[in-house]
């Protein structure tokens, strides 16, 4: 049987999987023969007396708030506090080329098939196939087995361009705003879509953090997670402000964003009314961002992933600074992230973040 077969695992030294958590990673048990070739690198939120249990034969790196303190010092205060955001530490530690970040409810799928679905091996070949961001193809990915340019697509853009980012999707609980879920309590995603799309360039879209994987060394510094959570006036939009900010990058970069397979099992509903305390705000300053971003230029000097976000952080201050004093800080606390990552990746900063 084709599912028994240990896959290969690819790029198991030049990968790390990030996974935030406040609670036992018993999930990881069901992704034992994907994951267990590859280092972990666990951020723990909240309480940092309590013990995290990590089953046994894993290869991880543990942090927790008092870690994370230590580490950065003052610019720890970029880092979110009881929220998922906190997994953007994990990115700066990670000394890897490749990042695969994981929510700890999100399960192993299956394909029609009924055979387990390897997300894992399915971001990296994301990753490692170019992206078309420039002119769309109507056979969604051309580079797949199968597939190819359409008649018509000019012949000059079919090398594309190096992939950045891969934005993986859920079968079970779909990412839905509270509003959403209170409207459809028990509407579940049985969709399976057996495609990858680039993102054209000029297009936004939310990014969701859960099942995601991105070449570092390309995008890593764009890939802050925002302040959220703990003394924050919003939530649930970490991932969100990650992907605008990072889209808008790519586009001025020349660098792709896939979106589609693979899918991963999202095991759990959060809670709506909780997640309305958390959004609230967002759901209407939303309608201010979006314009913000799509209006977003950056100018030609800026060669690196490092010089676009600081260029970015000032226009945040410039333009959302208005909407409310929380995006003051956030815009501040974007220039922290980045000198605390220069920081801890002295080598990173090329031209056109390679």
């Amino acid at each position: 049987m084709a599912s028994s077969v240990t896959p290969t695992p690819l790029l198991k030294d030049q990968l790390d999987i990030v996974i935030p958590t406040i609670r036992n990673l018993d999930f990881l048990e069901m992704w034992r023969p994907f994951f267990q070739p590859y280092h972990l690198i666990i951020v723990q939120d909240g309480d940092p007396s309590k013990v995290i249990k990590v089953p046994e034969g894993f290869d991880y790196e543990l942090y927790n708030r008092n870690d994370i303190n230590k580490i950065l010092g003052p610019k720890s205060s970029c880092i979110s506090f009881k929220d998922s955001a906190c997994r953007c530490f994990g990115y700066m530690v990670s000394k890897k080329q490749y990042i695969f970040t994981i929510d700890d409810d999100c399960f192993v799928a299956k394909d029609p098939s009924g055979n387990d679905i390897n997300a894992l091996e399915q971001h990296i070949k994301n990753l490692l196939s170019p992206s078309t961001p420039f002119f769309f193809n109507t056979l969604y990915d051309p580079y797949r087995e199968g597939a190819d340019f359409v008649r018509g697509y000019p012949f000059s853009l079919r090398e594309g361009v190096p992939t950045a980012v891969s934005h993986g999707l859920w079968l079970n609980i779909p990412d839905y705003d509270a509003p959403t879920q209170l409207v459809k309590p028990r509407e579940r995603n049985t969709r399976f879509v057996d495609a990858v799309l680039t993102i054209p360039k000029g297009t936004l879209f939310p990014m969701c953090g859960m099942n995601l994987a991105f070449d570092r060394e390309l995008i890593g510094p764009a890939m802050y997670f925002g302040l959220m959570g703990d003394g924050q006036p919003i939530g649930r939009y970490d991932d969100m402000w990650a992907g605008w900010c990072m889209k808008v990058i790519c586009d001025h970069l020349g660098l792709g964003v896939k979106t589609g397979l693979p899918y991963i099992w999202h095991s759990k509903a959060s809670n709506p009314f909780v997640n309305l305390k958390k959004e609230y705000k967002g759901i209407y300053w939303q309608e201010e961002l979006i314009p913000f971003f799509q209006g977003a230029t950056l100018p030609k000097e800026c060669t690196t992933v490092q010089s676009c976000y600081k260029e970015l952080s000032k226009q945040v201050k410039a333009k959302l600074g208005k909407v409310d004093d929380y995006f003051n800080k956030l815009a501040d606390a974007m220039l922290t992230w980045i000198e605390a990552w220069d920081e801890l990746n002295p080598s990173t900063q090329l031209p056109n973040g390679k």
